[in-house]
């Protein structure tokens, strides 16, 4: 029986295994064992990364619409409260732009959230 070369397909891992990780320091770059272990790092990192992206961008939009309102004498949470009395949905992303950006626009919706 013929012998079915393996050469190919391993040759195709590593050089996929090191274009990820292309640029790190030391070993991680060009021995397959670290190089593998840290590709899997950073995948998991990436992944996190994403959801923490997240959760920062909505934290900046509060501290920004937090300060919009302290303009106008008034707190983030009462403000968010009497937008959901008053019936108004804007999303947070929406909010902080106007505070930083538009901040007549931003005032009109103060002043429909006290009342």
């Amino acid at each position: 029986m013929s012998r079915a070369p393996r050469s190919v397909p391993s040759h195709a891992r590593r050089k996929k295994v090191f274009k990820q990780v292309k640029g790190f320091y030391g070993r991680l770059k060009n021995t397959i064992t670290s190089a593998n272990a840290a590709a899997d790092r950073s995948l998991q990192h990436n992944y996190i990364g994403r959801k923490e992206k997240k959760r920062n961008f909505r934290a900046l939009w509060i501290q920004r619409i937090n300060a919009g309102c302290r303009l106008h004498g008034l707190t983030y949470s009462r403000f968010i409260s009497g937008l959901a009395k008053a019936g108004i949905e804007i999303d947070r992303k929406v909010l902080s732009d106007l505070a930083v950006h538009e901040p007549d626009a931003f005032k009109a919706l103060v002043d429909q959230a006290t009342a």
